[in-house]
């Protein structure tokens, strides 16, 4: 028995072994996206904004910020992570800094004003546009929230939500995913780690005790049995 027992500890070690070298792997790889990460948010070079006090703001005002942060928590249900907002660190290089930034875009857009210019009378849906220039709200409207084919709305949306806006959210959406599938890599490296702890303690574990016991045991010794007559 105690020699299956200090087989099943050296097989539990073994395996203990490989879940440590997955680990290591993983956080080996994890590092290296977090370096190229880094590498390329120093690149563009995009920083939050904070007063003297550390208060995050919008355009010198922290009232700017708190609708940016009640956007993206209120309306779009992200879970932002205070400790990521680092006055310290303001480089855009976090999750919850890439969101905010995107967040930054999609506000400003949504509730800008555009002008619109129309050569010459439009009429649509029996209402009639007479040529002149217009002050339209966005209004909250996102791409497919305009009727395009309004005289004033349909010009509304491509300058509101250019080509560069929906490039820059694409761009901070690839670093949101980038930087959250990074913590998870982290959080994977660890568990695989911790495993593997378990495993090799198990093991080594069973391994000693089985070595213990066998020390203990008495040393059964023969003695002759008489014959009866």
């Amino acid at each position: 028995m105690n020699g299956r027992l200090r087989n099943l500890g050296l097989v539990l070690a073994a395996v203990g072994l490989v879940f440590m070298a997955a680990g290591a792997f993983a956080l080996y790889k994890t590092q290296e996206g977090y370096s190229s990460l880094q590498a390329f948010s120093a690149a563009q070079d995009v920083r939050l904004t904070y007063a003297e006090d550390g208060q995050l703001v919008d355009r010198g005002e922290p009232a700017g910020a708190q609708a940016i942060l009640a956007l993206l928590t209120d309306d779009w249900g992200y879970p932002v992570v205070a400790a990521d907002l680092n006055p310290n660190d303001p480089l855009v290089n976090t999750p919850t800094e890439y969101m905010y930034q995107m967040a930054t875009i999609a506000y400003h857009t949504l509730n800008g004003t555009q002008t619109i210019v129309l050569t010459e009378d439009k009429e649509y849906k029996g209402e009639v546009f007479a040529a002149g220039e217009y002050e339209f709200a966005v209004a909250g409207r996102y791409w497919t929230d305009f009727d395009r084919q309004h005289p004033l709305e349909g010009q509304a949306r491509e300058k509101a939500w250019t080509g560069t806006a929906h490039a820059l959210i694409a761009n901070l959406g690839v670093g949101t995913l980038t930087a959250s599938t990074l913590q998870l890599g982290l959080g994977l490296a660890g568990l695989f780690a911790g495993v593997g702890f378990i495993a090799i303690l198990a093991g080594l574990g069973l391994v000693w005790a089985t070595r213990a016991e066998t020390a203990k045991a008495p040393s059964k010794v023969a003695f002759p049995q008489p014959i009866p007559a």
